[in-house]
């Protein structure tokens, strides 16, 4: 197919976001740390040179990718907040749409799981302790307005509450597979069936 005439930018962005998702793969599956520009070129089909052109060094790609999935993540939480659902459907919401983040952005996902203390050392990246924050206030209010609403039990501790669910939601981008035998929608289910109902017969 003829490129003739193809605005330069459009084509210049479609490579950064090729790239882009090449080195998060690379950066989830051996580590930051552990993959160097050469890898990602490599991966590319580039000369370690030309990755230069788009991107100077792997933080900066880094960088980008967690910079603008967060930034996806947290517009969407966002719109729970301010909807007008009721309590317990803002935190199934919420729910589903961190299982829907881990099926659409696996790579990203791991990479904060994994390198966020790592990077976070570095003044660049301290967002992401603020992501962090973030993440906890959105949780910390979805179940205070769970209580004040009456819809979850009145002796729960939120905090540890808090903290089962982010242990236990993104916990699962290191066994969970898109394409595999439960989707993120079904996964999302039977969590929600364990955290608000529980497993026990009553």
């Amino acid at each position: 197919m003829s490129t003739e005439g193809a605005h330069p930018t459009t084509a210049a962005t479609g490579r950064r976001r090729e790239l882009l998702s090449i080195a998060a793969e690379l950066f989830a599956d051996r580590g930051f740390k552990n993959t160097t520009v050469r890898d990602i070129a490599d991966a590319a089909g580039i000369l370690s040179g030309s990755l230069y052109h788009h991107f100077d060094s792997k933080e900066s790609m880094v960088d980008e990718i967690l910079s603008s999935f967060q930034a996806e993540l947290f517009a969407a939480y966002d719109e729970v907040l301010r909807s007008d659902d009721d309590a317990r459907t803002k935190i199934e919401r919420a729910v589903r749409l961190s299982f829907e983040a881990i099926d659409r952005h696996r790579h990203e996902v791991a990479i904060f799981q994994n390198e966020a203390d790592f990077l976070g050392q570095q003044e660049r990246f301290a967002y992401l302790a603020e992501r962090n924050a973030q993440s906890r206030d959105v949780w910390i209010t979805l179940l205070e307005d769970g209580l004040a609403s009456g819809a979850l039990r009145p002796d729960l501790d939120v905090e540890l509450t808090y903290r089962f669910i982010r242990d236990t939601v993104w916990v699962a981008v290191r066994w969970y597979r898109p394409g595999g035998k439960l989707t993120h929608t079904d996964v999302a289910d039977q969590y929600l069936t364990i955290l608000l109902d529980g497993i026990a017969h009553a």
